[in-house]
């Protein structure tokens, strides 16, 4: 008599075709001054990143560098953070960044160049409904919803389209990420609002079928991470 099957839990298996996406956060960018704004670009904010984003870019750097997952491509925004922050990984990896347009961040309108944050912090009545209805089209002039979602989507389904079997990076920003998740999971707000500055998030994409494996992994961030590796 044959001895019985057993049939042992296995770790999760890319589908064929598809593309693992490693959304980062950009690093920590520079500070809002009251009564005047960040850099611009076409009309949206374009800061620099401030001295502890600089530190957290090499620290991302070196977590995706040493996790011995080849990278086939890094792509990043129009915005210069998202620039900055790829270098060290790009320069370790011998890869130049590929500009995906589709992944900049949500136009806020009036609020650009750093207004958002200032009246966030205010608790500007707008504000607090923008964050209580996961809204941002709520804030004057700012991008409606349904058009970021649009191009949100196309910009993940590019990359995707463009690497089936393959591992890549996207440097971009915190109401992307956010609303890349609420693509795949059919979430409804900000449920995914709210990603860390230099965090990783996981997405596995083919075609309309999105796998979200992890969302702000900061454990890179951390000193013991720092020390171990």
């Amino acid at each position: 008599m044959s001895e019985p099957r057993e049939f042992r839990q296995g770790r999760f298996t890319r589908l064929p075709g598809a593309t693992e996406i490693l959304l980062v956060r950009h690093g920590e960018s520079q500070a809002h001054v009251e009564g005047e704004l960040l850099p611009m670009l076409d009309g949206q904010g374009d800061p620099a990143l401030h001295p502890e984003g600089v530190v957290q870019a090499e620290q991302t750097a070196h977590r995706l560098a040493t996790t011995g997952e080849p990278i086939s491509a890094i792509y990043v925004t129009t915005l210069r953070r998202t620039h900055q922050t790829a270098a060290p990984l790009a320069q370790r990896l011998g890869i130049e960044p590929i500009v995906e347009p589709d992944l900049r961040e949500v136009f806020l309108g009036e609020w650009e160049g750093g207004v958002f944050r200032q009246q966030l912090a205010d608790g500007h009545p707008i504000g607090q409904r923008v964050m209580a209805e996961g809204r941002w089209d709520l804030i004057p002039g700012a991008e409606p919803g349904h058009e970021f979602e649009a191009r949100v989507r196309r910009g993940i389904s590019s990359i995707a389209g463009r690497h089936p079997d393959q591992t890549v990076v996207a440097v971009v920003h915190g109401g992307v990420i956010g609303m890349a998740l609420t693509i795949a999971t059919g979430a409804r707000g900000f449920a995914f609002i709210g990603a860390d500055n230099a965090s990783i998030t996981h997405l596995v994409v083919l075609g309309d079928h999105w796998i979200v494996r992890c969302f702000n992994d900061t454990s890179h961030l951390h000193p013991t991470f720092t020390r171990s590796a």
